[in-house]
């Protein structure tokens, strides 16, 4: 497969914009929050974290579907995309202005910064079909999203760099690696002008919404499958998201501990997305999710009983394999289950059920670790979600649903 340059600048995004997951949602960025900005409060860091978590991804969730029919009808994703990434880049690097006790300015930022993060990935993602031949596109996709993770390694490393001059330029150090490497898609990234009716992008969006709802009750093992995927990536969203405060409260862990911790998490992560993309090929992809759904069981289980740093460094290892495998055949698992000239739809819904569990897992992890004064029974009580996912998974009838999938007819 010879890549055109339009592939290749827009995989450049990708590994741009993975430095605000991992230093910002989920390293660095949150234990400062947690650890100094939000230091002394009453309700405790970690639950205003899960209140800032949970404000920007409803917005998200809100937005995802009148942003993809703004997407597929504007003839602007370059525009919007622009947008959205110039107003992450500058709410991320306004963040270096706040410190101990600016609590709603930093809230205010986050919540931006993570909403225009995850409202450009609409235009992105709308722009993988424009990029290469369509027997092309998984490759691409795949290229991609390993491409975001060096991106990922490179933006920690520099952070533990500059973690012992000041953690305040960790921020805009964000800001710059996006708009460095986002400007590399902007230049390559040429956007295709089709002749698409004027559309009434609200109407749009409910009828997208509507329309999956209908045809989704009429399709068990898909509807099964969305179900688990809820449960499951409620789970999986919460611990990316409290990883690395975890390990700060539970261990002391320092922030240059967290980012090697991740950095082990992320080379991990290559195997479990390889290991267990070879099981999903020579075997089945039902059986390599429910595989690394006990992984995260275990994951779960021994972080509860877990009592050194150390011991917390192998227990990374083990969720590096779990996140790389869960992610990547989530996604297989829906494009196997959908009928191929429908999957922009059932894609767009997958998208909305994602970003609504991303709200209920932080907020009940907050929750929890408020009432309770500790984040043990907060990790411990994620089971649920993966054993919950883990059963509906099972009623998942892999050769009947893709089956069902491909004869389905639409009316």
């Amino acid at each position: 497969m010879k890549l055109r340059k339009e592939a290749i600048g827009w995989m450049f995004y990708d590994f741009a914009n993975s430095a605000f997951t991992t230093v910002i949602v989920t390293v660095v960025f949150s234990v400062y929050f947690v650890q100094t900005i939000a230091s002394g409060r009453p309700e405790g860091g970690e639950w205003l974290w899960s209140q800032a978590i949970a404000i920007s991804m409803t917005l998200a969730a809100i937005f995802a579907p009148i942003l993809g029919a703004m997407a597929d009808y504007s003839r602007s994703k370059k525009r919007f995309l622009l947008f959205f990434t110039i107003l992450t880049i500058i709410s991320t690097a306004l963040l270096y202005f706040v410190g101990q006790g600016d609590l709603i300015l930093a809230m205010i930022l986050f919540i931006i910064a993570n909403f225009s993060f995850n409202s450009a990935n609409v235009f992105y993602d709308a722009f993988l079909p424009e990029v290469g031949m369509k027997k092309d596109l998984g490759r691409i996709s795949g290229l991609g999203w390993g491409f975001g993770y060096i991106g990922g390694l490179v933006t920690l490393i520099l952070a533990l760099a500059l973690i012992d001059k000041h953690i305040k330029l960790v921020w805009p150090m964000v800001a710059l690696h996006i708009l460095i490497f986002s400007s590399i898609t902007f230049l390559t990234l040429k956007e295709k002008k089709y002749p698409v009716q004027k559309k009434n992008y609200f109407k749009v969006a409910l009828d997208r919404v509507l329309f999956s709802f209908k045809h989704i009750k009429k399709m068990p093992d898909l509807l099964n499958f969305l179900i688990s995927y809820f449960l499951y990536n409620i789970g999986i969203y919460t611990v990316i998201v409290y990883a690395a405060i975890f390990g700060g409260a539970q261990f002391g862990m320092t922030q240059q501990s967290l980012i090697i911790f991740f950095i082990i998490a992320q080379v991990t992560s290559f195997v479990g997305a390889a290991l267990f993309g070879l099981i999903a090929d020579k075997l089945n992809v039902r059986l390599a999710l429910s595989i690394s759904l006990i992984i995260w069981v275990v994951v779960v289980v021994w972080a509860f009983f877990c009592n050194t740093a150390q011991e917390y460094y192998y227990l990374g290892l083990l969720a590096g394999l779990a996140i790389g495998s869960s992610q990547a055949n989530s996604r297989t698992m829906l494009s196997l289950l959908t009928p191929l000239d429908k999957q922009a739809e059932f894609f767009g819904f997958y998208t909305l059920v994602g970003r609504i569990s991303a709200i209920i897992g932080p907020f009940v992890y907050g929750e929890i670790t408020r009432l309770a004064g500790n984040q043990r029974y907060a990790i411990i009580s994620l089971m649920v979600f993966f054993i919950a996912g883990w059963i509906m998974l099972h009623k998942v009838k892999l050769e009947r649903g893709i089956k069902f999938g491909q004869e389905y007819v639409f009316k």
